[in-house]
């Protein structure tokens, strides 16, 4: 099969018993790519990394590198490093016995075995590091044995299952940039297991999200994050408004009760159809009192009331109320009108600051028509 990606996988299926975890999956890998594979527990992204691995075969479909199918090859034959949520580190072996463990079938001599070992150790950062035990390192430095040993045998694939799930946080974070360093310094394809959002965008080249089995989107980060397939999508990655509205008026706008909202993909959508319009919380607009009214045909533009505001460090977010009732209107809010969409905002506290909001404020906002979704159907209203 000429192939030009590095790694392919085509239509893999995979049952265990009555449950599907994978169904007609398939993607391409380029060589040195950074693939990260999304999504919550359960979705079937282990299982695609370990039929990847070859240490699950597949019911259907098939895995080719370099144009080679591997779909039947054990792990054993297929040039990969594993490196696995718990560590899987040998107590009992030092952190260079660990790491060298699998170059004693290479039948190296002792002096070149140790040569490699130390070359590895330092690769990770852990110089002179090599007599301690896993019981005297910390989690993050196990972490870097693990990779380390990973390294050893010069994969052609290195698969991260979960790698960083459990370390601190500020150890994941610094974890994650040397990795990714050390990846593009290397260049050997990478393909790793996460459910955490923020890792998947600041480490990967390309985003695999995956939901109860199947592959819902691929992309760059920045795409997955701006431009969501689906709600599923829009809500895993990172925050999100959703607003239940219905097409109106020759399929150009959406409405909820006197609320109406205009959007750029709308089109797509039959008029009269329902339809769900999400928007990020940084994307909600606070108009300042002090620039004046909006002119009259500025669109998407609502009075909104302050329910609650949380504190988070460089930002506010904001948990406002929006009027979609009979008597809402862009001159005020009734106090006694009962039919209210949540919509979250967040806004610099620098901003906040200098406009003083508070809670039970009114204030003016705007939903910029170009930095709305709108999906067909009602999807979860309110704020993921």
């Amino acid at each position: 099969m000429a192939d030009s990606a590095y790694l392919r996988a085509q239509a893999v299926t995979k049952r265990f018993g009555s449950f599907t975890a994978l169904q007609d999956v398939s993607f391409a890998a380029a060589r040195g790519e950074f693939i990260s594979i999304l999504g919550p527990s359960g979705c079937g992204k282990t299982t695609l990394l370990r039929v990847v691995a070859g240490l699950e075969r597949q019911d259907a479909g098939e895995i080719f590198v370099e144009g080679r199918d591997v779909s039947a090859l054990p792990v054993s034959r297929r040039r990969v490093g594993i490196v696995f949520q718990s560590y899987a580190l040998f107590p009992n072996l030092s952190a260079a016995e660990n790491v060298g463990y699998g170059l004693k079938n290479r039948k190296m001599d002792r002096g070149a075995l140790a040569r490699r070992v130390q070359e590895l150790l330092d690769l990770v950062g852990l110089p002179g590091m090599g007599r301690k035990y896993p019981a005297q390192l910390s989690g993050g430095q196990q972490q870097r044995v693990a990779l380390a040993r990973a390294m050893a045998l010069s994969p052609d694939l290195l698969l991260l299952d979960e790698p960083l799930s459990a370390l601190d946080a500020k150890v994941r974070v610094m974890l994650r940039g040397e990795i990714r360093q050390l990846q593009t310094r290397l260049g050997v394809t990478t393909i790793m297991v996460t459910h955490d959002q923020e890792e998947a965008l600041t480490m990967a080249d390309r985003i695999l999200v995956m939901d109860h089995g199947v592959l819902v989107q691929e992309g760059p980060p920045h795409e997955i994050y701006e431009k969501p397939a689906t709600p599923f999508v829009a809500s895993f990655i990172g925050a999100m408004n959703f607003l239940p509205m219905a097409v109106r008026e020759n399929g150009s706008r959406l409405r909820a009760g006197a609320m109406t909202l205009h959007a750029e993909d709308v089109a797509r959508i039959a008029e009269g159809a329902a339809a769900t319009v999400a928007i990020r919380p940084e994307d909600v607009r606070l108009l300042e009192p002090a620039h004046g009214q909006p002119p009259a045909d500025t669109p998407n533009v609502f009075d909104a009331r302050v329910n609650s505001l949380e504190y988070r460090g460089s930002l506010y977010r904001l948990h406002l109320g929006l009027q979609t009732g009979s008597q809402a209107g862009l001159s005020g809010v009734s106090r006694e009108a009962h039919d209210w969409a949540s919509l979250h905002a967040d806004v610099p506290a620098a901003d906040c600051r200098r406009l003083g909001v508070r809670e039970a404020d009114r204030i003016r906002i705007q939903l910029p028509a170009d930095r709305l979704h709108v999906y067909a159907g009602h999807a979860a209203s309110g704020a993921a």
